[in-house]
């Protein structure tokens, strides 16, 4: 999907990060990225009752949000 930043791919990849994280790298074919973003993102949100590996999980998966609507292939 890629192309410049800002177009139908990049929202579509930046739309399926919100739901699954990684997963709008995946589309775009970042495979490496899209594992460090999911496992990063959902071993911090099963720890959500410490509170801190919650938070870092929220901001890289916003991190990933971005990273996705901003990819230049």
């Amino acid at each position: 999907m890629g192309g410049k930043q800002g177009s139908a791919g990049n929202v579509i990849a930046a739309l399926c990060t919100v739901f699954i994280p990684g997963l709008g790298q995946l589309v775009q074919g970042r495979i490496f990225k899209a594992l460090l973003f999911f496992v990063i993102c959902v071993g911090g949100y099963a720890l959500w009752f410490l509170m801190f590996p919650w938070i870092i999980a929220l901001i890289v998966h916003l991190w990933a949000i971005i990273d996705a609507a901003t990819y230049k292939s």
